[in-house]
């Protein structure tokens, strides 16, 4: 998926939780929630190379420890970056650095994205390199409205019911959000679900037609990224594609 569902996901699922044992926790997810699009700089080889490595070895299942600890390196790096007074310029939280608990976020994060290119149509070389075979859900579009506002609500929410608290005088409970995010990853669950069973339909009701007197030998059903109520099928019999 596009990047930004990306990096909204690694900070839902760490405001759902996770933020609150380590310092630099939402830091680390949100980067590692989008570290495995780093093969784009093979695009400086040009675009052969570019669609050649896209998806490649960074989204599979071999690689999501490396992506986790080079993004646990790269916010190590962060934290040695210190100002005139000796201390981090990036930390500003009370709790302990907890670098094998910020790999496993990582870790976490990292299998995120694979999980969300997973579900597109584009998908992703899953096995790699031990299998070089393209598997996809094809249930969401790159870009998925409907989960950008609910990752964005999730997070956006519990500040504007923070500021409202802070109006009328309420008490600080110290870490705001979880609520929101948990919601937010939960419509996530939902929206799949829902176009899972919505691709389901479209199979099915393809399957049950004959095209110019063939029956189909494969089909396939892809997502529009505005309704989830309509498909582009593409259809293979025997003598035609």
């Amino acid at each position: 998926m596009e990047p930004v569902t990306h990096f909204l996901t690694g900070a839902c699922m760490s405001r759902a939780g996770f933020n609150r044992k380590s310092a630099y926790a939402t830091l680390t997810m949100v980067l590692a929630a989008e570290a495995a699009d780093l093969d784009v700089l093979w695009a400086i080889k040009g675009p052969i190379a570019a669609l050649q490595h896209h998806r490649g070895i960074t989204h599979t299942f071999v690689a999501t420890p490396v992506v986790a600890a080079a993004t646990v390196g790269f916010v190590y790096l962060l934290c040695r970056w210190r100002g005139p007074s000796g201390r981090p310029k990036i930390s500003r939280s009370k709790l302990p650095v907890r670098w094998g608990y910020l790999f496993w976020l990582a870790l976490l994060a990292a299998l995120s994205h694979v999980l969300l290119d997973y579900t597109t149509a584009y998908g992703i070389r899953l096995f790699a390199p031990l299998d070089w075979r393209w598997y996809s859900w094809d249930i969401v579009f790159i870009i998925e409205p409907l989960m950008l506002l609910a990752l964005i609500a999730g997070l956006t929410g519990p500040w504007l019911f923070g500021l409202i608290n802070e109006e009328i005088g309420a008490r600080d409970r110290g870490f705001r959000g979880r609520a929101g995010a948990i919601f937010a990853l939960a419509c996530l669950v939902c929206i799949w679900s829902f176009r899972d069973y919505q691709h389901r339909r479209a199979l099915n009701a393809m399957s049950a037609l004959l095209y110019q007197g063939a029956v189909p030998t494969k089909i396939a059903a892809y997502p529009y990224w505005i309704t989830p109520f309509r498909w582009h099928g593409v259809v293979e019999t025997e003598s035609f594609r």
